[in-house]
């Protein structure tokens, strides 16, 4: 038997204890559901009070299923959401569309762009309802793994020590079980800040109206001079979006604020000043926005970008961002988080009924070997838009139709399609492809489309 597999005690004598889930987010609310309507104990301890403000706005279609899987789509439906059908990315007065309806890979091509704090509680409340418990307000500051006949065991910063059937870390940016059993390693992306608030966007008043704008997609546009600086706009409904820009520290906290001078990011007036300054360096932007006003207090966030050496132990494992996170560009977040709930479920429910050791789930080859491919699908195509090989391919003047959908899919979420030779082998076709949308560029003939599919 091999090492992480064997690292996974018997818990069968505590099958009657609960399924402790830190955090209430996306990922704890799909577990607490899918283990509480299978008729299991599930409790949910949540540091913060719902609801609150989160990013990670824009969904991707595979969230759909996942969604429906664990019961919770209803729960999402009645959010009455803005529909999204795909990503529209703008630089230097140039315009594309990609639309997720029109992909490689089988599945749902629409999904929602939301706001995450009404997004969230619909989830967890739907969790409550099958009959999960959720605590509120509740820090989790010690852990010990299974050991022997007992269950791995929370302590709580009210003083409880809590002994689990088995815990799951949905702990989100709070990271929880990376910390206290010290997972963390080197994200291997490079550090990042992001600056980002809601807006009312005053994009349906426009006189002119904005010509070639749908609010069913979210918006990517890149610094006219800057390549390693982006923005995201998200149309929310009712004339609201999630607006922010994201680069190097130096380069975000370089644009002086117009009212008193400060670069640090401390005071919320440097922060929104700093936001729209951005905003106006970016025509198209600053086009759609131009009557826009701020609604809500700007927010930065950093050192967003994290990994760990090990996605499960000794009962417990790692969901979405308490394990690793990569970076906003593609909106894998919440898909990522969803993937891995559902990847970890049917381990959990072995786990809990499992009298013979033989028969325990291996961890390593069941649940974090092929959650980590598709993660690195999406660390490829993040790695190629910083150094520009997937901006070359998403601006080729005459994309070839299938390489399109192929594209298409994997920014719709289906990172785990092995068919798709983008899932397959992203690094070496991705570079190949890219070398051709450069010499198209250059010379402005459809080379890419001429040719074959880089093999």
């Amino acid at each position: 038997m091999d090492k992480a597999r064997d690292s996974h005690t018997d818990l069968s004598r505590h099958q009657a204890k609960e399924v402790i889930i830190i955090g209430a987010g996306p990922a704890g609310a799909a577990a607490a559901a899918w283990l509480a309507r299978a008729g299991h104990a599930v409790r949910v301890l949540e540091r913060s009070h719902f609801p609150r403000f989160s990013i990670g706005e824009s969904l991707l279609p595979r969230c759909m299923q996942h969604l429906k899987a664990c019961g919770l789509m209803p729960y999402a439906e009645a959010g009455d959401y803005q529909p999204k059908t795909g990503a529209a990315f703008t630089r230097r007065g140039e315009h594309r569309h990609i639309d997720f309806r029109d992909k490689f890979s089988d599945g749902p091509g629409t999904t929602w762009q939301i706001e995450r704090a009404d997004f969230d509680q619909r989830l967890i409340e739907g969790a409550r309802e099958y009959g999960a418990k959720v605590e509120f307000g509740v820090t989790v500051n010690g852990f010990r793994a299974a050991e022997g006949n007992e269950g791995p065991r929370l302590t709580l910063e009210d003083g409880r020590e809590l002994e689990a059937a088995f815990v799951l870390d949905a702990s989100g940016y709070g990271r929880v079980l990376a910390r206290l059993e010290s997972l963390e390693r080197d994200p291997r992306l490079e550090p990042r800040v992001a600056l980002f608030g809601h807006v009312h966007d005053g994009i349906a008043g426009l006189t002119p109206p904005a010509e070639g704008y749908h609010r069913d997609n979210i918006l990517i546009a890149s610094h006219p001079v800057h390549p390693d600086v982006w923005y995201w706009l998200i149309p929310f409904t009712h004339g609201r979006a999630s607006l922010g820009v994201v680069g190097p520290r130096e380069l975000i906290d370089a644009v002086a604020d117009s009212t008193d001078g400060s670069t640090d990011g401390s005071d919320t007036t440097s922060k929104e000043a700093r936001l729209w300054q951005w905003v106006r360096e970016e025509p198209r932007l600053n086009e759609l926005l131009r009557d826009a006003t701020s609604a809500n207090a700007v927010q930065t966030l950093g050192g967003y970008s994290a990994d760990v050496s090990r996605l499960h132990g000794p009962g417990y494992a790692l969901l979405g961002n308490a394990g690793e996170f990569l970076d906003p560009v593609f909106s894998s977040g919440v898909t990522i988080a969803l993937e891995s709930a559902l990847r970890a479920m049917p381990l959990v429910e072995r786990e809990l009924a499992c009298t013979d050791e033989s028969q325990r789930p291996d961890w390593a080859s069941e649940f974090e070997q092929p959650l980590r491919r598709g993660i690195n699908v999406f660390r490829e195509f993040v790695t190629a838009w910083y150094d520009g090989r997937l901006p070359n391919i998403i601006y080729h003047p005459d994309p070839h139709l299938r390489i399109r959908q192929m594209i298409s899919a994997v920014l719709a979420g289906y990172a785990w399609d092995e068919k798709n030779p983008f899932v397959s082998a992203s690094r070496r076709r991705l570079t190949a492809l890219a070398t051709l949308s450069a010499s198209a560029h250059d010379t402005r003939q459809p080379a890419a489309r001429k040719g074959k599919i880089p093999s």
